[in-house]
This record gives structure tokens, sequence and C-alpha cells, in this order.
């Protein structure tokens, strides 16, 4: 356990202030994620260096296109979510403390641990991801504290339901995010998720706003988000912060509470991908597919600067973050 941070007293409750469900938690009861606890009028993380799951994964994989290119990162969680998606993929680690009498599970690693098995792993980076980052904010704040003191650089892979000063706070430490931005629906964020959608937009403008690398995923989900009128509001969010942001729109397959959906159609990503591109977005891209957009190409001179075959990078036609051909810079840490 570590005493947690962005909490006041409010009586004899306490108010966690981390993210945006500003949860009151009586004595000896936890936040809505499950992993936070009011233990004696202090709030503390449960999960602090509480491992369930690492590995190496091709930086490709979170998905990051702009980040490093075929490069690997060492990827861990713990348990726990502040949101609860009936779609999540992952539900196994982020849906299992919902319960009464549920355990939090996990091997004891050390921040410092962490750092050494990624140098030994040869990765250039270090991802927060399969469950939510925000809710072990104490851990991940060590992890990248730690990381970049070694020269590692660092990834949340997160739902964005986060407030403003956790992100001020940890934006010194955290060079890129993935943001899943699931649906621009408020009913859909109720309804599905458990949460809402204005503190996700926030979070992105703020995370965009402090100096971290965004990109930004969409789970395509039939019948749900998947129409003309929600993806272009989807798409002209992210132009209106910057066009260069990319924009990750992946196939919905049917999971955990969602398992009588059908998985989306090829069609459907397409469409999107196409509503993306008349917005005026430089670089999109389709996933959970075989064969779909996954090359960038240069917005200047239209070539492809970094050809790929799933999570593979076969061609890099970037130097120095400019383009090989015409020399325009490619957004993206490189």
């Amino acid at each position: 356990m570590q005493e947690a941070m962005f909490y006041k007293s409010e009586n004899e409750f306490l108010k966690c202030e981390l993210c945006p469900h500003n949860c009151i938690i009586p004595k000896n009861k936890k936040g809505i994620c499950g992993v936070r606890q009011n233990i004696n009028q202090k709030l503390f993380s449960l999960v602090y260096g509480k491992t369930i799951a690492y590995h190496v994964d091709p930086v490709e994989k979170k998905p990051l296109y702009h980040f490093l290119p075929g490069s690997k990162i060492y990827s861990f969680s713990t348990m726990g979510c502040n949101l609860k998606c009936n779609f999540c993929q992952n539900f196994d680690i982020s849906q299992s403390l919902k319960g009464k009498n549920a355990e939090i599970l996990g091997i004891q690693i050390s921040p410092k641990e962490i750092v050494k098995s990624a140098i030994a792993s040869h990765c250039k980076s270090i991802a927060m991801t399969y469950n939510e980052p925000t809710i072990f904010f104490e851990y991940a704040y060590e992890v990248c504290k730690i990381a970049k003191k070694h020269g590692l650089k660092t990834v949340f892979v997160t739902n964005g339901y986060i407030r403003k000063q956790p992100i001020t706070k940890i934006s010194k430490f955290l060079d890129a995010v993935n943001i899943d931005l699931k649906s621009f629906n408020e009913y859909f964020y109720k309804k599905i998720c458990g949460a809402s959608l204005k503190p996700v937009l926030e979070a992105i403008k703020h995370y965009y706003k402090k100096g971290v690398f965004v990109e930004i995923t969409t789970l395509v989900i039939p019948g749900e988000n998947d129409s003309k009128e929600e993806l272009t509001k989807i798409a002209e969010f992210i132009k209106s912060i910057d066009k260069n942001i990319p924009w990750h729109i992946s196939a919905f397959h049917p999971d955990f509470k969602m398992l009588e959906k059908e998985p989306t159609a090829i069609e459907s990503l397409e469409k999107a991908y196409l509503i993306g591109k008349k917005t005026g977005l430089n670089y999109i891209y389709t996933g959970n597919i075989y064969g779909g957009h996954e090359n960038t190409f240069c917005p200047k001179c239209k070539k492809a600067v970094v050809k790929r075959i799933a999570y593979n990078v076969i061609e890099n036609n970037i130097d120095k973050g400019h383009c090989m051909f015409c020399d325009n810079k490619i957004s993206g840490i490189y």
C-alpha cells in the first residue's frame, strides 16, 4: 500500500480528487475503481507496486504509430478501472474488483524493478496499459520519474477519465498518451461506460496543452457509435485541437457483456477513415483488422514514410522527425 495523492477530508469521509468521479469514501470503503481505500482517514492505493501483467510489446500494439516506430515497449498493469465498459477486452483484470469480496491479485514489483526490467529487455519506453493507469497513478508516477532518469520514455494508454491536476503533475515525466475517445455521445458514456464525455474531452485537451504527445483511438461498435454524424463530431473535435493528432479507428470484436454484437464491418471502418480524411485530419489508421490503413503518409508529398504489416515496421523513411522525400516535418516522437 501507498498513501494516495489527490484527496481531501470532508468530515468523516474522504473525497478522492484523482478522477472526475470525485468519490466520497467512508471509513474502510473503496472508491469506484476498487483500489483506493479510506483507512483511518487516509486514502491509500491498494495496487502500488502490485503488478498483474507485464510484457514486451511492439509500440505499434498500443497503438502508437508516431512514437519511436518499430521499437519495443515494456508494458505493465495492475488490476482495476474507474470505468465499467461493457465491451472491455481486458475485463478479467479491469472489472474483476467490482464485487464485494474481490481480491486484488498481483506480484510485488517496485518502480525501480519495472525500469530495470525494461532496460534489460532492450526497450526504449515503458507503457502503463492493459488496465487504466489513472487508478494506479502513484505507482505510475514513480515509474515515470525513475524511467526519465535512465533515458527511457513513458506512455499512458488511457481512457482519459482523469482530472487536470494529476495530468499537470505527471506531464513533466510523461512523453505520450493514447487516449480512448469511445464516443461523442453522453448517453453512450453513461450507459455503456459508467462515466461522462466532457471530462474525457477536457483531459485530451489538457494532455496536449501540457506537451504530452497525443494519439487517439476510437473502437467502432455497430449500432452504438458508428453513425456518420458521431464519427464526424469525433474527427472535428480532434481537428479543433490539432489536425496532426493521429486517429486510430479500431474494429470491435464481441467481448465481455457485448457478446451479442456483430464484429465491425470493414465498410464501417472505411467510412470512418473517409470521414477523417474529409474533415482534414492528416494521420488516420484502421486497426484490429488485416490489411487496413496502417501506413503513415507524408501530408505534403503523400509518400509513405512508414510502411507496416500488422505491428511490424517494414520501412521507415523518417529522419529526425522529417520526411526523407521532401523534408516535411512528421508529427511525433522519433
